[in-house]
């Protein structure tokens, strides 16, 4: 194979880049539609799983009559739907049918990618086999998208928490890895672009505590999904209170005592509302050491960014907890864990490389005067 030029090598980079933030995109929108299936319970609607033949949707009353009558079979139907009439049952159809499509989307549009890193000897040493790892993440994620559905559809009409959890989890894995990649190519082209003045380049200051804040949001989004599975959100709408006590006596129904922490839904929303607060508070404890220090200029604006998007996603969480987990300020919190995770994200991948010249003000020990101006 003939290598490319360095012209055509940049600019297949520079096309990787663009594809790769396109992908999170479509991830972000998916997490969102899985989201918008939970909550208006259309998730069970499809009981079967075809991987070829299920992207057509029914275009004939038989094709609507022969899905309907499968899902009349079903437990959801038998014990929550009962009666429902074939109108009805379009309209959660359609969003489970949709969120199944996206899915499938998504696949087809990593083969360019992938397509794209093999061609290009310049990123096939570092970017297919991690792009490969993401492809087949994807494929694993559909799987057990299909193992979370079955789950309701044997006797209880509702999907198993910790299946839920897991789905979440490895979308987030696989959104997590897409996004670091094109962050790094991301970098990697804005240091191209300033060439041999790099070698001046002054690095990001560095931030320690960040990792253990992303580990946080990461337990809270986890534990949100559980609140989801086991509809946790429903059980003491108060804060900061739970039923006038700051741990309420149901909390430790189940024996052993660590068996709650994941079965019982009162600890379980608990546990989300003491990490979600962990989270928030040692985000604000990072950005009032980090603010002092003589922060490059991004890092400046995405800690503020990131320290507002966790204020309103907290707001987003308690309202969502008072109101009773309505559909759309459900959805909204959702998708703000989304926006915090990716923000966090980026300033950390983002910390780790240089910067080009004058984006951080020297500390003042090692401050130069200015050279002289000839006249």
């Amino acid at each position: 194979m003939k290598s490319f030029s360095f012209s055509a090598s940049t600019l297949a980079r520079q096309a990787l880049t663009y594809i790769l933030f396109g992908a999170c995109f479509l991830i972000f929108m998916m997490v969102a539609l899985g989201g918008a299936t939970r909550l208006t319970g259309s998730g069970l609607s499809i009981v079967e799983w075809r991987l070829v033949s299920g992207i057509f949707p029914p275009l004939t009353l038989q094709d609507w009559q022969a899905l309907f009558e499968n899902y009349q079979h079903s437990p959801e139907y038998l014990k929550v739907n009962r009666g429902m009439t074939l109108e009805a049952f379009k309209s959660i159809f359609w969003l489970e049918y949709v969120h199944r499509l996206w899915g499938r989307l998504i696949g087809l549009y990593f083969l360019i990618p992938l397509f794209l890193s093999w061609r290009v000897l310049s990123l096939r040493k570092r970017y297919f086999f991690p792009l490969v790892a993401i492809f087949l993440l994807g494929g694993l994620q559909g799987l057990t998208g299909w193992a979370m559905v079955k789950s309701g559809l044997i006797d209880d009409p509702h999907v198993s928490p910790y299946r839920l959890a897991a789905h979440l989890m490895l979308a987030l894995l696989t959104y997590a890895m897409t996004l670091s990649i094109a962050v790094r190519l991301c970098l990697e082209e804005r240091k191209n672009s300033v060439g041999s003045t790099l070698s001046s380049a002054i690095p990001p200051v560095a931030l320690p505590a960040l990792p253990w804040v992303l580990c946080l949001l990461i337990l809270t989004i986890f534990y949100g999904a559980l609140v989801a599975g086991h509809k946790a959100g429903l059980v003491y709408n108060t804060f900061p209170l739970m039923g006038g006590r700051w741990i309420p006596e149901e909390a430790w129904f189940y024996k052993p005592w660590l068996l709650n922490l994941f079965v019982n839904p009162v600890m379980v929303q608990w546990m989300h509302r003491v990490l979600a607060s962990a989270t928030v508070l040692c985000l604000g404890a990072m950005i009032k050491s980090a603010w002092a220090k003589p922060l490059a200029s991004f890092q400046r604006r995405s800690l503020a960014a990131t320290g507002l998007l966790a204020l309103v996603q907290m707001s987003l969480g308690i309202a969502t907890l008072l109101y009773q987990a309505p559909i759309f300020l459900a959805l909204l919190h959702q998708s703000g864990g989304l926006v915090l995770f990716t923000a966090l994200l980026v300033t950390r991948e983002a910390s780790k490389r240089a910067l080009t010249p004058g984006s951080v003000l020297p500390s003042s020990h090692s401050r130069k005067a200015p050279p002289a101006v000839e006249r």
